[in-house]
């Protein structure tokens, strides 16, 4: 039997902790509520909260995924160098590949993210 939501254990982190808040403003997330969690609907996998950067933004366009221009027909504000996103895990690992990386909040990380790369990749691009 499926607990209710509210009775749902708490989503963990790549070190096995609650994971914390990767955004409020921009509101981040495969479901907007600011935490990098997945679930089924989430093809994607939204679940590295990662820190925009110019280039990161430039690399994602140049791959098809504009996430520096606004719309507002989704409510997407664009996104600047320093904000905060939960990015598709296997879009990062594309970018880390490329040497375009941007750099990981690894307490919003989903611990799923472990699937596609090792904790001491993602150590290495951590925010301080």
């Amino acid at each position: 039997m499926n607990k209710p939501f509210f009775e749902q254990e708490p989503e963990l982190n790549v070190f096995g902790e609650k994971l914390v808040l990767c955004s409020m403003h921009p509101l981040t997330g495969f479901y907007r509520n600011g935490n990098c969690i997945t679930g089924p609907l989430d093809e994607g996998r939204h679940t590295v909260c990662a820190e925009m950067t110019d280039a990161f933004l430039a690399f994602s366009k140049s791959r098809g995924n504009d996430l520096s221009t606004p719309m507002p027909e989704y409510a997407f504000p664009g996104l600047k160098p320093g904000d905060r996103w939960c990015l598709v895990a296997l879009r990062w690992v594309e970018a880390l590949e490329a040497g375009m990386a941007p750099r990981v909040v690894l307490q919003a990380t989903h611990q799923s993210v472990l699937n596609y790369v090792e904790i001491d990749v993602l150590r290495k691009y951590a925010v301080a």
